[in-house]
């Protein structure tokens, strides 16, 4: 074990910070093993709820979006939560702790709003060996109507009330973990916090609709013609993963487990720089399997080792700091586009055209050479972002 990449998280020793997501890659005692010999820190296995509140899933219920390549962006689910009953999970915790010792097992567990329902759930998982505990209170579809999920975490009273009834019902660390689809995350952070919350885990996924089928008027996934707003993870919403985790490092004092968008190396060391303690990877996993923690090990030990860095603690929350509204931010700082690279330019005209309609006017083409006008230009940088060439660049 590399002593670089250990980081603690609510007191945990974690060998490394990669921990996978409560998802379908952690659905069974044989698959979190096979991710935990490959070097995997931890797990948190996929939720679980009383059995009676448990249903089925649907056949095609996931669904992506694609770039122009042709590469995966975006990624929708309408899953609901384990197909298993808490007895499997019991043992399968107890299993795991007695195969895998110095791994990190996090219970994952779910109900409605009562409060005996999530103790009972809580105390069980103690039993079992489960390190900690993560409430899910953020999944964006599953038994809204029930009041459980997201339409917890969204109600700051509600979401503070169970933290403290889990709180109260076990001695392991209780991890909440939250959906940025409240309409302010600081403020549900900030309850459940105070209602005894060790950590937080953020994000859950975003709630969407991926699309419609033009032809048939079905929504995406279709499911018998039909479908749900779900889940949007994959590298798209990293950005909001992202704000969030930012968000809730600047309003508490607590680790906060960052997720959202993790298929490299550099974003670990991104959402590090924004607060994160450890992290969760689920989409990439789903997409590429349990073996990209090779990977993401070997860049990570690399870039610690070229930047002289002892541990990832150091870089904790590194970017806070020059997080700020956007009023403070300096207005008399002068950048202007410039032809960096003219050999480069190959006429195609993007930045022209971006530059006239949604810009200054400040891009020329003069004897069909680039060129920019400095005292038109204001240093939107939008050329140098539509450029596909990398011609212009601010200076």
């Amino acid at each position: 074990m590399s002593q670089t990449l250990q980081v603690q998280f609510c007191g945990i020793l974690l060998e490394n910070p990669c921990l996978l997501s409560s998802a379908s890659p952690t659905q069974s005692y044989e698959g979190i093993a096979k991710a935990l010999k490959l070097g995997w820190a931890g797990v948190v296995t996929k939720t679980c709820a009383p059995d009676h509140l448990v249903t089925a899933d649907v056949a095609n219920r996931f669904t992506v979006l694609r770039d122009n390549a042709g590469n995966i962006t975006g990624f929708e689910n309408i899953e609901g939560l384990t197909q298993k009953p808490v007895a499997y999970w019991e043992t399968t915790i107890r299993d795991l702790k007695r195969d895998f010792p110095g791994k990190c097992i996090i219970a994952s567990i779910m109900a409605d709003e009562d409060r005996e329902s999530w103790q009972d759930l809580a105390r069980r998982m103690e039993k079992a060996g489960a390190d900690a505990l993560e409430l899910n209170l953020s999944c964006p579809h599953f038994r809204l109507e029930d009041n459980m999920g997201a339409a917890i975490g969204k109600d700051e009273t509600l979401a503070a009330a169970i933290t403290a009834c889990v709180k109260s019902a076990v001695r392991i660390p209780v991890v909440v973990k939250l959906t940025p689809n409240a309409s302010n995350i600081q403020d549900i952070a900030r309850a459940v916090v105070a209602a005894g919350a060790d950590a937080i885990a953020a994000i859950n996924t975003v709630q969407i609709l991926m699309g419609v089928d033009i032809d048939t008027f079905a929504p995406l996934p279709a499911v018998n013609g039909h479908t749900s707003f779900g889940g949007y993870s994959g590298v798209a919403v990293k950005p909001i993963g992202l704000r969030c985790v930012a968000q809730i490092a600047q309003a508490t004092d607590v680790p906060v487990s960052g997720i959202g968008g993790i298929a490299q190396w550099q974003d670990i060391v991104e959402y590090f720089a924004v607060g994160a303690s450890c992290v969760q990877i689920c989409t990439a996993v789903m997409l590429n399997g349990y073996q990209i923690i090779t990977p993401l090990l070997a860049g990570l030990e690399e870039y610690m080792n070229r930047k002289g860095l002892r541990n990832l603690g150091e870089i904790t929350g590194a970017a806070l700091s020059k997080i700020e509204a956007r009023e403070r931010l300096s207005m008399d700082w002068r950048r202007r586009s410039t032809v960096v690279a003219p050999e480069k330019c190959v006429r195609c005209a993007k930045c022209y055209v971006s530059c006239q309609e949604s810009g200054k006017g400040a891009i020329r083409f003069i004897e069909q050479r680039i060129s920019v006008d400095a005292s038109r230009c204001d240093g939107c940088s939008l050329c140098t972002h539509v450029c596909p060439q990398g011609v212009l660049a601010l200076s």
